[in-house]
C-alpha cells in the first residue's frame, strides 16, 4: 500500500504547514479540505485542515500520524482554500489565523486538560493542604474538572503546580480531551409504532387503554394532534403531546413501553424559517430603469462596477433584481452589509423576496446558529443568496455569481483584531476573480480609493444622483455654536436652531434622528479645583462616566470603578461632568421633551442579539418619536416618517489626527443627513458645529461628494497617502515602555536598511498604553505603480530576524496591511 502525507493548517498563528502520517488503514477515507486531529507539541489535540494529501515525507522531521478524521466529506471548497492563500499573502498573516477567522468556532476543535479523580485513589485527604483538598473534593463530586473550573474554585488565575503535585501524589489524573463546541439540537418526537398503523390492532389498543383513562387521554390527543385519520399526518413533539395532554412523561413512557407510541429524534434547525418568496417585482423609475441598463452593461465590460447613489435613490431594489438575474442564471449571491443593525433591517425587506432560499449569517449568532447556516450552504440545496457583515465572506458558496457590497465606504468592513486584518471590500474583489464571478459596490459617499479606481477605469461607474419616490435631498443648514453659547441660548446640548426644529416636528408627528459619535453619559469627570480626571489603570485614556451603571468605564478594556464624591488629588468635592454622550443627550431630551417617546442606539443598549430588531421595529412602525445614536444609526436604515436629523457635534470628528479625518467625516455627515425626507415633503438637516464655515460642512451642505474628493485627492498626492501608496502599519506592544520604544527605534534602523525613505516613525500613538501594554507605530509606504509581493517576502524575513533578538523576544508585533 502506499504511504500517504498530509499538509495541515493548524489553528495557530504558524509561518509553515506541518506534514503528518497517514495510517494506511485511513488512505481511502482521507480527502483534502477536511478535518483531522493531530498532535502538536508533547501533548495538545488539535483540529486541523488538510491542504494537500501527498506520498512525499517531510526532510527537517520525523512526521507524526494524524489521530482520526473528523468529517466524511469536504468542509470548504477549492476556492475558498485559493482565498485563503491569497489572504494570508496580502494580510501578512499565518494559514492558521485565517482559518480560525473564516470557519465557525462551533467547526474548531479544542483541546482541553481534564483532571478527573485517579482509580487507584483511596480517599485518604490527610496528606493533602487546604487547596489540594478543596480540589480532591470537588473532583469526587463532579468526576471531571478543566482547569479553568479549578481555577475558579481556588480564586487564583496558576494552578499547573497544584495539579501537578496532585497527579504526582496519584489522587488525580489528566487527560487530553477534545470537545467538540458543537451539539445539534436534537428534537424527540412521537409516533405510532408499525403494528399500530393498522386500523384492528389500535382499536384493540384502544379497548386495552380503558382501564387507564389518562394514557387513554394521551393516545387521543396524539390522533387529534397529528390528523392520523387525513390524507396527510403530521409530526407530533413529544413535549408538545404531553402539554396538550396535561399528562406526565411518565404516561407517555407508558405508551412507549405498551409498543403503542414510539420515540424517535431529529436535529432542529435553529435558523428561523422564511415564508415562501414574492417574487414580484417593484416598479423602477426612469432613473433606476436606466442605471439598470447601465449595471448590466458595466458588469459585463467589468467584473467590479461602482454605484454611486444618493442616499434614498433606490439602490437596494437594484441589488435585488440583479441578484435575481444571477440566481435565474443558476448561481449563487453574497450580500456584504457592514453593520448587523443595518442587516435587520434588509433582512425584514428580502426575506419576502427570496423567502427560504437567503440564508443570515453574522455574528451575532451563537456558535450552534453558525455551524448550521455553514452546514446548509454547503449541501447540495444551500442558499441562493447569504446576507451578513464582514465574516459572511468566508460562507462556502460553490456557484458564485454576484458579490454585493453595500455602503463599500463602512469602516466596519475593516477587521481590526485578530488577524487576519482584512477589509471585505477589498477581499470581495479577489474572491469574485477566483469564482470569475462580478462585483457591484454601493454607497452614497463610497471611499475615495474605490471612486478613484471608477474615475480611471479600473472599476465601472454607475451614477444615480435623483431619490426615488419624488423625495427631495434635505435642506441642510447649520447651528453656530459659538454665537449660541455666547447669547446663552443653549438648551442643554441643543442649540436654538435645533431645538426649534424638533418642537415643530414633534408638534407635526414626525419623527426625529439625533446623532452624537459618542456613547456613555459624559467622556470627562473633571475637578474643578485642581484639574484631576479620572483615568483608566490600563490605558492612558480618561474614563468615561455611564449614569445608568453609575460607573466610570473605559472603553477600551472596560476598567471601571465606582464615581469618587471627593477628588482624590487635592480632596475637593467640585467634582463636574464635562462634554456629553448618547446617554446624556437622552436624559435631557427627556426633560426638554417629556411627552416625546425616546430611544437610544449605541453599543450599551444594543448588546442582545435581538435588541436591534426590536429598537428599529419601533422605530419603524412609529412608536418611538425620537432616536438618539452613534455611528451605527448612520448606515443605510430607511424611515418614512423621519423629518429632522441633528448632528450634535461635528468638531469632535473634523479634528481627528488622521489623514483620513475629513473624509470620514463627509461620510459619516452626509449617510446620517440621508436619513431626513418624507414623501412630498423636504427633510431638514442640522449640523451643530463652533465652525459652520469648515470646508468639509460646506461641501456636506453643498451635497458635493466630487468636491470633496478633488480636494483630498491633492492632498493625498502631495504627501503620498493612499490610494498613491500602499501602506502597511507596524505596532509594537510591550509592558515597558523604555523596551518598547528602544526596539521601535532598532527595527525602525532595520526597515529603512532596506526600505529607505519609505519608512516613517517610530511614533507614539495618541493613546499610548492600552490595557497595560504600550503602543509605537512603524508606517511603511508601498508603491502602488509596482509589485509588492516581493517587499512584503523581505519585510517578513526582517521581522522574523528582529523577533529572535533576544533582547526583543517579548516585544509584540502586530502587522496591519492597509490599515484605516
Amino acid at each position: 500500500m502506499v504511504t500517504l502525507f498530509v499538509d495541515v493548517i493548524l489553528p495557530l498563528p504558524l509561518n509553515r504547514l506541518y506534514t503528518y502520517r497517514v495510517p494506511r488503514g485511513l488512505n481511502d477515507q482521507i480527502q483534502e479540505r477536511t478535518r483531522v486531529v493531530v498532535q502538536f507539541g508533547k501533548s495538545k489535540l488539535y483540529s486541523a485542515l488538510v491542504a494537500r494529501v501527498h506520498e512525499h515525507p517531510p526532510q527537517d522531521y520525523q512526521a507524526k500520524y494524524i489521530d482520526e478524521i473528523l468529517d466524511d466529506a469536504p468542509i470548504i471548497y477549492p476556492e475558498q482554500l485559493k482565498f485563503w492563500e491569497w489572504m494570508s499573502d496580502y494580510y501578512l498573516c499565518s494559514m492558521g489565523e485565517v482559518m480560525l477567522s473564516a470557519l465557525p468556532s462551533g467547526l474548531n476543535l479544542s483541546s482541553q486538560t481534564i483532571l478527573q479523580i485517579h482509580p487507584d485513589f483511596d480517599g485518604d485527604f490527610s496528606e493533602l493542604n487546604d487547596k489540594e483538598y478543596l480540589v480532591s473534593e470537588a473532583l469526587e463530586n463532579q468526576e471531571k474538572l478543566t482547569l479553568q473550573e479549578i481555577s475558579e474554585i481556588l480564586g487564583q488565575k496558576t494552578v499547573m503546580p497544584l495539579v501537578k503535585r496532585l497527579i504526582e501524589q496519584k489522587v488525580a489524573i489528566s487527560e487530553e480531551d477534545l470537545k467538540l463546541k458543537y451539539k445539534p439540537q436534537m428534537v424527540d418526537w412521537v409516533r405510532l409504532t408499525p403494528s399500530c398503523q393498522q386500523e384492528e390492532v389500535l382499536q384493540e389498543k384502544f379497548d386495552e387503554l380503558s382501564r387507564a383513562p389518562k394514557q387513554l387521554e394521551v393516545l387521543m390527543t396524539y390522533i387529534k394532534l397529528s390528523g392520523w385519520h387525513t390524507a396527510n399526518p403530521k409530526p407530533v413533539k413529544k413535549t408538545e403531546l404531553y402539554q396538550a395532554a396535561e399528562a406526565s412523561l411518565a404516561q407517555v413512557k407508558s405508551l412507549v413501553e405498551k409498543g403503542v407510541l414510539e420515540v424517535y429524534a431529529e436535529e432542529l434547525g435553529r435558523v428561523g424559517e422564511f415564508e415562501d418568496a414574492d417574487e414580484t417585482d417593484f416598479p423602477l423609475n426612469e432613473h433606476q430603469e436606466k442605471a439598470l441598463e447601465e449595471l448590466r452593461i458595466n458588469l459585463n465590460e467589468k467584473p467590479v462596477t461602482l454605484l454611486h447613489g444618493v442616499t434614498s435613490s433606490g439602490k437596494t431594489e437594484l441589488y435585488i433584481q440583479l441578484a435575481r438575474e444571477c440566481i435565474r442564471q443558476g448561481k449563487q449571491v453574497l450580500y456584504l452589509v457592514p453593520e448587523i443593525a443595518l442587516t435587520t433591517q434588509l433582512v425584514n425587506r428580502l426575506k419576502h423576496r427570496f423567502g427560504n432560499r437567503m440564508g443570515v449569517y453574522h455574528s451575532r449568532f451563537n456558535v450552534n446558529e453558525r455551524v448550521e447556516i455553514w452546514n446548509r450552504a454547503l449541501a447540495d440545496d444551500g442558499y441562493d443568496v447569504v446576507i451578513g457583515a464582514r465574516s459572511t465572506l468566508f460562507v462556502p458558496m460553490p456557484r458564485l455569481g454576484l458579490i454585493i457590497v453595500d455602503e463599500e465606504h463602512e469602516t466596519s468592513f475593516k477587521q481590526f483584531d485578530p488577524a487576519p486584518r482584512y477589509h471585505a471590500r477589498d477581499s470581495a474583489v479577489v474572491l469574485a476573480s477566483i469564482y470569475k464571478a462580478q462585483v457591484l459596490l454601493g454607497s452614497a459617499t463610497p471611499a475615495i480609493e474605490t471612486y478613484r479606481n471608477a474615475q480611471t477605469g479600473k472599476f465601472g461607474l454607475v451614477s444615480v444622483k435623483k431619490r426615488h419616490g419624488n423625495i427631495q435631498l434635505p435642506e441642510i443648514f447649520v447651528d453656530d455654536l459659538t454665537k449660541a453659547y455666547k447669547r446663552k441660548e443653549m438648551k442643554a446640548n441643543l442649540g436654538p436652531m435645533l431645538f426649534q426644529a424638533m418642537e415643530e416636528a414633534l408638534e407635526n408627528k414626525e419623527q426625529i434622528i439625533l446623532f452624537r459619535n459618542r456613547r456613555g453619559f459624559s467622556p470627562t469627570l473633571r475637578c474643578q479645583t485642581c484639574g484631576w480626571v479620572p483615568q483608566c489603570k490600563n490605558c492612558d485614556i480618561s474614563l468615561t462616566y455611564h449614569k445608568y451603571r453609575d460607573q466610570l468605564s473605559c472603553h477600551y478594556c472596560g476598567f471601571h470603578q465606582h464615581v469618587p464624591h471627593t477628588c482624590p488629588a487635592c480632596g475637593g468635592h467640585e467634582i463636574k461632568l464635562a462634554g456629553f454622550g448618547t446617554e446624556r443627550v437622552e436624559e435631557d431630551l427627556s426633560l426638554l421633551f417629556p411627552k416625546a417617546r425616546i430611544a437610544r442606539m449605541d453599543l450599551d443598549t444594543t448588546r442582545n442579539k435581538n435588541s436591534y430588531q426590536r429598537m428599529l421595529s419601533d422605530f419603524e412602525a412609529g412608536d418611538t418619536d425620537i432616536l438618539v445614536g452613534t455611528q451605527m444609526i448612520t448606515k443605510g436604515l430607511d424611515f418614512d416618517r423621519v423629518s429632522l436629523v441633528g448632528i450634535l457635534s461635528a468638531d469632535n470628528m473634523l479634528h481627528y489626527p488622521d489623514f483620513r479625518a475629513f473624509e470620514r467625516s463627509y461620510h459619516l455627515m452626509a449617510q446620517v443627513a440621508g436619513r431626513a425626507g418624507r414623501k412630498n415633503k423636504r427633510g431638514k438637516v442640522i449640523i451643530q458645529s463652533f465652525e459652520p464655515e469648515h470646508f468639509i460642512i460646506r461641501k456636506v451642505i453643498d451635497n458635493d461628494y466630487e468636491g470633496m474628493v478633488k480636494d483630498q485627492l491633492v492632498h493625498r498626492r502631495q504627501f503620498n497617502y493612499p490610494p498613491y501608496s500602499r501602506i502597511v502599519l507596524i505596532t509594537l506592544k510591550h509592558r515597558s515602555r523604555e523596551l518598547n520604544q528602544d526596539a521601535a527605534r532598532q527595527l525602525a534602523r532595520i526597515l529603512r536598511g532596506r526600505f529607505g525613505d519609505r519608512i516613517l516613525g517610530p511614533e507614539t500613538p495618541a493613546i499610548a498604553r492600552i490595557r497595560n501594554l504600550y503602543h509605537e507605530n512603524i508606517l511603511i509606504k508601498l508603491s502602488r505603480d509596482s509589485s509588492n509581493a516581493q517587499l512584503k517576502i523581505e519585510l517578513l524575513e526582517l521581522l522574523d530576524e528582529f523577533r529572535k533578538s533576544p533582547n526583543y523576544k517579548a516585544v509584540r508585533l502586530v502587522i496591519n496591511v492597509d490599515p484605516l
